[in-house]
């Protein structure tokens, strides 16, 4: 197991947590509106969770490519590439995603990314779908009339966010064997 996905599953408990507190705060089911904040917050840790695992897969997989290599310049102008590009690496999407992996190992990670019902398209679509509502969650206040507009994401639908979020991690570690 590579220490990224040792890091990401100790980040993804959070999430998990979060989902623990809804339901301990919401089980009079009368208090939803308010905790959309628990929801909000479980949506943007997952998906940093992820960000993060990305980022640290390649740091990882590159720093053990580039063993023996860190004094000599093509070692270095590497490894300052990455961390330049993962500075700007703030909307792990799908495609962003893989071209990382390809443009730094000449690893295609969607070869990897099937299990169970799910298929790379819909894999795709799912993790980018995502990627956008962490957004919003982020970078945008929630609309005061919470009754006039829907929830950004459904309880059901972040735990199985999350859910799908630790599949893709298993799957992508497989690109890797």
């Amino acid at each position: 197991m590579s220490n990224a996905k040792s890091s990401f599953d100790l980040s993804i408990q959070e999430a998990e947590s979060i989902l623990g507190f809804y339901d301990e705060l919401n089980k009079d089911k009368l208090r939803s509106k308010e905790l959309e904040v628990l929801k909000r917050a479980g949506l943007i840790i997952a998906l940093t969770s992820w960000e993060t695992y990305v980022e640290d897969r390649i740091e990882e997989s590159v720093a053990e490519l580039l063993t023996g290599l860190s004094k000599v310049k093509v070692g270095e102008f590497m490894s300052s590439k990455l961390s330049e590009e993962l500075k700007r690496f703030h909307t792990p999407n799908s495609e962003k995603t893989q071209k990382l992996f390809v443009d730094y190992l000449g690893i295609d990670v969607h070869k990897s990314w099937n299990w169970n019902n799910f298929e790379l398209p819909k894999i795709k679509k799912k993790l980018d779908e995502l990627v956008l509502k962490r957004g919003e969650a982020a970078h945008r206040a929630r609309d005061n009339d919470v009754s006039q507009k829907p929830d950004l994401i459904k309880i059901d639908e972040l735990r199985k966010s999350i859910t799908f979020l630790k599949s893709l991690v298993e799957a992508n570690e497989k690109a890797f064997k």
